[in-house]
């Protein structure tokens, strides 16, 4: 694009530039067009920016750059003709931003912004580092070539609570994502923006500084802009109050910002092309060590998040580093991992791009093995929600790694990865091995788009995952290579386990040692606490079991053949064999009465009766409860960790509360010490 020079002709832009929004485009203008208009900055702030160099914070540590703060006593009064306001103080931004715990969850805010552009025309959204010249230092650079902003859509960007998002594809709804996103990640951010609405080009630039509001003592959110006519060859300035207004907002964006000239400022639209935004985000916060939070020199191809457990300097076992190898660990440090499942459906005709690579997306869903779909319907009084498709298999590293979870998307875009559902520690009740993929469209996630709200939609909905992974888990993982854990389904067993043995009972002639390597019967010895005698029974080996009981071609063992001497005198037993039918597990001790005769156990499944069998329940059953019952555990545990969350952020809004209180009780008896001088 050729370079345009600057007009000298002022040009104000007036209300039927833009022909979609005419009347409420106009309103937001007449209130907010110029963020200098209805404050008068200190004449100190305004100097020449090639004087000094830029400034930075003192602290520069994010979760420290809230302390400290001192708030002024005296209120800066409205300028003349304006009226009164609600104002908000700088501290907030940093507040605002703590909603993001974890940095790259604000990265995905700015993409967000830029994939909600593929309506608009987008292709790409380009993420990289640059130096800055000023300091030498590094700076986190986005750039789309989606539809860009107006000077109307950049101030609604640069102000609180403005979306203009309502469309079922878009990601964001909040008008929040900007301001919390930017400064997670550092401590200032500047956007340049081109567009055309109504038949106008325009070119914008904004700076929100968190460093510039610090250094200079403000009590109100002060955000620098200037806007350009781009509708001709000539570059005129748009003027909303004065030209000294406009002259202000550039001085203070030339002290404040990585550029030292108005040719530097202008300069950045170069690559933009004729729409798209640019965003610059500098004096990028450290960690608790004093160095930066993202690492750009780990990887060429890649911004990283500091992985302690890497640098621990301790030899890791093959295991480990397998785990660490993949994707469910990977995501958390490695922005590249993070990217590429960010997003379930894969796009057509756009692209993301991290340090000049394409990022190439990823669904494990893709590549789970004995896949199953599953279809949920959320229930919810008076509303009909439509039916979601849960897909759930075994990762293709399963039983070698413990991994397991869902990765569960809203309107596209991943809010929980490997959200586990069950509980840890045993294999068999955690349902290790087991993913599952889903879009949960009916449920509202939270503000920093890292969780859901927790509504009862929710709640049902995990409690449903729960049961698909361990009903998942039981019924495959023999399958990947785990150990069973309920061999046969409740509806369909029928064998019985042992009955205890009588006062004269019989020790039967050893089976060869080498019985389970010749794939013969398991031989398991029951001794009970009546004398020390035993009784050895037969079951099917492992490789003759299926889920509907014994196979019918296991044929009957014979325990002992031969008649047993009871005494030294020779005894003629009764030659005539006695069929005895497999009895159910009578678990009180009382002696039964055998004869001494040769017994031939009968395979053929007999029908179960309930006995006195531990009051009825099989042994199944109990089982069932119990998992049952440590669902519950954990779930109770787990609303009294959000419950005490949810005191303490009571109490500090109580405190907040009481603060503002204390302010607007200073403001009220200034006001009344103004009435009573007039």
């Amino acid at each position: 694009m050729a370079k345009r020079t600057v007009a000298d002709v002022v040009v104000v832009l007036s209300d039927s530039d833009d022909e979609d929004n005419g009347v409420v485009r106009g309103a937001f203008r007449s209130r907010s067009a110029s963020v200098m208009e209805n404050r008068r900055v200190p004449s100190a702030i305004v100097v020449d920016a090639t004087a000094t160099p830029r400034e930075t914070l003192e602290c520069r540590s994010f979760w420290k750059a809230g302390e400290n703060f001192v708030i002024a006593k005296d209120v800066t009064p409205t300028a003349p003709g304006v009226l009164e306001h609600a104002r908000v103080h700088p501290k907030f931004l940093h507040s605002n931003a703590t909603s993001h715990k974890w940095a790259f969850g604000a990265i995905a805010e700015l993409l967000d912004n830029a994939v909600d552009e593929i309506q608009n025309g987008a292709t790409f959204v380009k993420i990289d580092k640059i130096d800055i010249a000023k300091d030498n230092s590094p700076a986190l650079v986005f750039r789309d070539d989606g539809a860009g902003m107006d000077p109307d859509g950049i101030r609604k960007c640069m102000s609180l609570g403005y979306s203009s998002k309502k469309s079922n594809t878009t990601i964001g709804q909040y008008g929040n994502g900007f301001k919390t996103s930017t400064m997670r990640l550092g401590a200032d951010a500047i956007a340049f923006t081109r567009s055309t609405r109504g038949g106008k080009s325009t070119q914008s630039i904004g700076l929100l500084s968190y460093t510039f509001l610090r250094r200079t003592g403000q009590d109100d959110v002060i955000v620098p802009m200037i806007d350009f006519d781009i509708s001709s060859d000539l570059l005129q300035p748009i003027i909303y109050g004065t030209p000294e207004d406009w002259s202000t907002n550039l001085n203070i964006l030339l002290k404040w910002s990585p550029f030292s000239t108005e040719d530097e400022l202008l300069q950045q639209f170069e690559e933009i092309g004729t729409h798209g935004t640019k965003v610059m985000i500098y004096n990028l916060w450290l960690n608790d060590e004093g160095i930066y939070e993202l690492s750009f020199d780990d990887e060429e191809e890649d911004i990283r998040l500091r992985d302690e457990n890497a640098l621990d300097g301790k030899r890791a076992v093959p295991v480990i580093l397998e785990l660490r190898s993949h994707i469910s660990y990977r995501f958390r440090h490695s922005l590249k991992a993070y990217v590429s499942m960010l997003y379930l459906k894969k796009f057509k005709n756009f692209k993301i791009f991290l340090r000049g690579i394409p990022v190439e997306q990823f669904n494990i869903a893709d590549e789970l093995r004995y896949p199953e779909t599953i279809m949920y319907k959320p229930h919810a009084a008076a509303v009909d929600y439509a039916v979601t498709e849960i897909k759930v298999g075994f990762i293709k590293e399963a039983p070698k790694l413990p991994v397991s979870g869902f990765n569960v998307y809203h309107k596209n875009r991943l809010i929980r990865p490997f959200w586990k559902v069950t509980l840890s520690g045993s294999t068999r009740l955690n349902g290790n091995g087991v993913v599952g993929v889903l879009e949960a469209n009916f449920i509202e996630p939270a503000h920093d788009k890292q969780d859901f709200e927790r509504s009862s939609l929710f709640q049902r909905l995990e409690a449903r995952l729960k049961k698909i992974t361990v009903d998942y888990w039981k019924s495959r993982g023999e399958a990947v290579g785990y150990h069973p854990y309920f061999h046969t389904p409740k509806s369909n067993r029928t064998a019985t386990p042992d009955q205890p043995p009588s006062d004269d009972t019989f020790n039967p002639s050893p089976l060869p040692s080498d019985k389970t390597s010749q794939g013969g019967p398991i031989i398991r010895e029951i001794s009970l606490s009546k004398g020390t005698s035993s009784r050895t029974v037969a079951a099917p080996p492992p490789h003759m079991r299926n889920f509907t009981g014994v196979r019918s071609n296991f044929q009957p063992v014979q325990l002992n053949p031969q008649p047993v001497q009871l005494n030294p005198q020779p005894v003629q037993l009764n030659p005539q064999p006695v069929q005895l039918n497999y009895q159910p597990v009578q678990f009180n001790p009382r002696p039964v009465q055998l004869n001494p005769q040769p017994v031939q156990l009968n395979p053929q499944p007999a029908a179960t009766e309930s006995g006195d069998n531990l009051g009825g329940k099989s042994a199944y059953k109990l089982s069932e409860e119990n998992i049952q019952l440590f669902m519950e555990c954990e779930e109770y545990a787990k609303k009294e960790t959000e419950m005490e969350q949810t005191v303490r952020n009571l109490e500090k809004e109580l405190e907040e509360a009481k603060s503002k209180c204390a302010l607007l009780a200073l403001l009220v008896n200034a006001k009344k010490m103004e009435i009573e001088q007039v």
